[in-house]
């Protein structure tokens, strides 16, 4: 490890200050390998996730045949997507620290192979009590996906790439969703029902489960590659002091794993912005489709290719993003996160504005605009950041709690969202997803600024102690 000052001369100067210059992250075909494995494997989990939104006005039109009011047909099925999205949630904690200690590849594979199961129940199920095990159980066993790629990730790459590498496979989940939606949207232009979109989803992510569990690996070692650099300031880096700076700790059990992220209250406002980005963002993964077709007056299949639009520049986003973040310094991803909250605080007013059945280019518009605004930065939270907390050890874990605390907040976009639309229109609805993002973008400043001041006295530290040495 190299100790330089931030324009590459000698510490001399006092009027510089210090910054730590990483070693070229090499990239194999092993590497490339094991990222287009990972991107295609959690793009797949969108076809059995997405399926429910995509299928919400087939299913109230089936439920309404069978003598149910539309208006409780709706609450209905939003509360089974908030009875999901807190088993989600709940599942992040746990598989999380399994991730750190047994390894991201099983997790991975197992949140594909319950998925397709539980996808299947959905698809021969008839009713609310088999809808609501079937959709637990499938985002309770999802959950451990995301942590399992973080995991086989932060073993793979360089921290000085975290931010790039991270933003690529982030369009796993923006792509994939888009991907899947456009999928389900010629499927339904050609006729299919709501239960031959869950059964065609089951069958892709089969496919993509087998060639994961063929060619991933759990780390370049494997592969006979050597291990990469962590994060020399992740929360379980030893003090300056130690013989090697930036070394982790030994420690491997889950206390020692849990202790040192839940001392930093940078991680806990890290977990506060997952709070308001992830309630924003399911909100739209859930209802896009809905409000397309039943405020704007789009057909379900026009409504469905339109929403695609959200993940799909959402993924445009990340990429820009993830470059952007690892070139701005100490504190980039923090101060690109409050940039896209505070710009997608404008379009949600704006979007609160739209009339009803008004032209559709304006709605859908807004709707891009908040994907590219919005996915961007929120992609940093569960992905770069985790993984600049946590180092190898602990990224997981970190992805899992700042994941899953992001997903405590967003049971609201099922059940509560539902009842604003009901009660009070969409308009109101997206006065309150609004100030949702502005509240987000404060907390987003607040952690641009004392990032930035701990980062530096850190650096400070570790590179007097390097020239002492």
């Amino acid at each position: 490890m190299t100790f330089l000052q931030e324009d590459g001369s000698s510490p001399d100067s006092p009027l510089q200050e210090p910054a730590i210059t990483p070693e070229p992250a090499a990239l194999t075909r092993w590497h490339l390998l094991t990222v287009s494995l990972l991107i295609f494997g959690y793009a797949g989990y969108y076809f059995c996730r997405s399926d429910l939104s995509v299928a919400m006005p087939l299913l109230k039109r089936d439920l309404n045949q069978h003598g149910i009011p539309i208006d409780v047909a709706t609450v209905r099925l939003g509360s089974i997507a908030s009875a999901g999205v807190l088993a989600y949630a709940v599942g992040k904690f746990f598989f999380g620290s399994l991730a750190d200690l047994l390894g991201g590849r099983r997790n991975f594979l197992a949140g594909m192979a319950g998925s397709i199961l539980f996808t299947i129940l959905f698809a021969l199920g008839g009713g609310f009590p088999i809808f609501t095990i079937a959709w637990i159980g499938n985002r309770l066993i999802q959950s451990a996906g995301w942590v399992g790629l973080v995991k086989v990730s932060s073993r793979w790459f360089s921290y000085s790439v975290y931010g790039t590498v991270m933003g690529v496979i982030s369009l796993s989940y923006l792509f994939g969703d888009a991907a899947s939606r456009e999928v389900m949207a010629l499927l339904l232009a050609a006729g299919m029902g709501w239960r031959g979109l869950f059964l065609t989803g089951a069958g892709l992510l089969f496919l993509l489960f087998v060639a994961n569990l063929l060619l991933l690996r759990e780390t370049p070692q494997e592969r006979g590659l050597p291990a990469p650099q962590t994060n020399p300031l992740n929360v379980y880096a030893e003090k300056p002091s130690s013989d090697i700076p930036g070394k982790a700790s030994s420690g491997t059990g889950l206390i020692s794993i849990l202790q040192p992220l839940l001392s930093s209250r940078f991680f806990w406002m890290a977990c506060g912005l997952s709070l308001g980005t992830t309630l924003l963002r399911e909100t739209f993964n859930l209802w896009t489709p809905t409000y397309f077709a039943e405020y704007v007056g789009l057909s379900n299949s026009v409504a469905t290719s339109r929403s695609a639009l959200f993940p799909f520049f959402g993924g445009v986003s990340v990429l820009l993003a993830g470059f952007m973040s690892d070139r701005l310094g100490l504190n980039g991803r923090s101060l690109v996160l409050f940039g896209g909250l505070t710009s997608a605080t404008v379009c949600l007013f704006l979007l609160s504005g739209v009339a009803g059945h008004a032209s559709p280019w304006i709605p859908v518009t807004l709707v891009a605009l908040v994907g590219f605004l919005l996915l961007g930065p929120y992609s940093y939270l569960a992905g770069a950041m985790s993984m600049d907390f946590g180092g190898e050890k602990g990224a997981a874990t970190a992805a899992g709690i700042i994941d899953g605390v992001g997903y405590l907040a967003a049971v609201l976009s099922g059940d509560t969202v539902a009842r604003i639309t009901v009660l009070y229109g969409w308009r109101n609805a997206f006065v309150a997803l609004a100030v949702t993002c502005l509240l987000t973008a404060i907390v987003a400043l607040i952690l641009a600024i004392s990032q930035r001041r701990e980062a530096q006295a850190k650096l400070k530290e570790l590179n007097k102690a390097g020239y002492e040495r």
